[in-house]
């Protein structure tokens, strides 16, 4: 699964089935929304969701890890769901496997602890990142903000396709946007909100393990 590479505003991206972005020039994975303990967060509501989607989450990241040997992570956003939990603790173990890498993490809405329990974790955190003149916020922009381009985040993008008998299905994508590229949720337990794209803006849904150009 080695994804879409789409060279864009001069970068490289290698648009990844996993809903992450390696940045070559950068030698960065980039991910939006992983909502890390969000499962809890409903245990303790009441409502029945499955165990384990945390630890399929990071392992999945893992992967990525190993094959494409980052030296930073950057995240938009949402990285954890609510308040310190047990997987949060479940994290705290799993990124000792990798000191050497930066966690950049760009605050999201969800992202309500205090400061000094992502300090523990080893992530550095921010209200917004720019590298090579790319603007990293959690919320997308809908306007030019002075900036080559933005990447962003929270509103877990999904995109319509249509078959050939009627058939709709809505997928997870990639949606570059005139100013700003929205990220699809990293997290398996997120939702979808469809994205309007005009004729000219590039999509890539996720299709099983492909990464597909829908426009």
């Amino acid at each position: 699964m080695t994804g879409e590479i789409f060279f864009y505003r001069s970068q490289h991206w290698q648009l990844l089935p996993e809903r992450a972005i390696y940045w070559q020039e950068e030698q960065a994975l980039i991910v939006s929304d992983l909502h890390l303990g969000k499962a809890t967060h409903f245990r303790k509501s009441g409502i029945a969701v499955p165990a384990g989607i945390v630890a399929e989450d990071l392992f999945r990241l893992q992967r990525l890890i190993t094959r494409y040997q980052p030296t930073q992570i950057i995240i938009t956003g949402d990285m954890f769901h609510s308040h310190e939990n047990k997987e949060v603790d479940y994290f705290e173990v799993w990124r000792r496997q990798f000191p050497n890498i930066r966690f950049h993490l760009v605050v999201g809405n969800h992202d309500i602890m205090p400061e000094e329990i992502y300090s523990r974790l080893n992530i550095h955190i921010s209200p917004t990142l720019t590298l090579r003149n790319i603007h990293f916020i959690h919320e997308p922009c809908g306007h030019d903000n002075g900036y080559t381009y933005t990447f962003s985040g929270h509103l877990h993008p999904g995109y319509v396709m249509a078959g050939m008998a009627r058939q709709r299905l809505r997928l997870p994508c990639f949606y570059f946007s005139r100013h700003c590229c929205i990220l699809p949720a990293f997290g398996e337990f997120t939702g979808l909100a469809s994205m309007n794209a005009e004729v000219d803006e590039p999509v890539f849904v996720i299709a099983g393990d492909s990464v597909v150009r829908a426009q």
